[in-house]
């Protein structure tokens, strides 16, 4: 009987890994390198920023999408934050997250981090300068900035073809159920906490793809395409805070609606020359 029971169980976990599998967006071919994400969690939200104080790292051939151009588009969250802050119309639209995992491998190789170590990411909407231009699957996005505690393993993913710098990036979960997560880097100190409230979205079915380009001030050229699936997402209730201090040009962005715990689903990526 328990026979049984362990096989029935090993043949539903590999059903959902097929399912998971099933509905993973199929990268290009020929990739140059191969990034794995498994069992991640993570903190994020929605920052308006100033165009103007990164201009000089938006590659050529791209621009930023802005609050208002999404208002215009009748996203509604859009409209409503320009109708509280009118000066946004021109500010470009990213999100920052703070992330650990289970698993994260590029080539097969595990960075090694501290206790409670995590990524930090700054990744900011774009578009093509030329509207007929076509930058490939995915949705565009700059990777302004990719932080991990881990010096040796930054250098690495740079030779890799990723955007990445080292940074004393946490991400704990405390007694009381809180996510706590914090980023140290010259000029900047981020802190964010987060209790998860109310139901989950997302599922097995939910999937995409995101096209990560390096910034114009950076030694890396190739672009990262990621697909992933399985995405499952709590918005952080009453008490979440965030604070940003420093000189780094995040500081002066606008938090933009609800902040989100995101976790369980399944990433694959890869290099591609541009």
């Amino acid at each position: 009987m328990w026979r049984c029971l362990l096989l029935a169980l090993l043949l539903g976990s590999l059903a959902l890994a097929a399912d998971a599998r099933a509905v993973l967006p199929g990268l290009p071919a020929f990739a140059r390198t191969r990034w794995v994400v498994q069992g991640p969690e993570e903190i994020v939200t929605y920052l308006a920023f100033d165009p103007d104080a990164v201009r000089d790292r938006l590659p050529s051939g791209l621009r930023f999408i802005t609050v208002g151009e999404l208002a215009d588009g009748g996203v509604t969250w859009a409209r409503e934050q320009l109708g509280r802050r009118p000066a946004l119309a021109s500010w470009g639209v990213s999100f920052l997250e703070i992330v650990r995992a289970r698993t994260f491998t590029v080539d097969g190789r595990a960075p090694r981090w501290p206790s409670h170590g995590a990524a930090a990411l700054w990744l900011a909407r774009v578009a093509p300068a030329d509207p007929g231009a076509d930058l490939g699957p995915g949705r565009p996005l700059v990777a302004l900035e990719l932080w991990m505690p881990d010096r040796a393993y930054a250098r690495y993913m740079r030779e890799k073809g990723y955007q990445a710098a080292y940074g004393d990036v946490r991400l704990r979960r405390d007694s009381s159920g809180r996510w706590l997560g914090s980023v140290e880097v010259p000029g900047l100190e981020v802190t964010v906490a987060c209790r998860p409230a109310g139901p989950v979205g997302g599922g097995p079915m939910s999937a995409g793809m995101q096209a990560f380009f390096p910034p114009a001030n950076s030694t890396v050229t190739d672009t990262v395409r990621v697909a992933f699936a399985g995405h499952r997402e709590q918005a952080c209730g009453s008490g979440t805070s965030w604070e940003l201090r420093g000189t780094h040009p995040i500081v002066g962005g606008i938090l933009l609606g609800e902040t989100s715990y995101q976790y369980g689903y399944h990433l694959i990526g890869g290099t591609y020359p541009r």
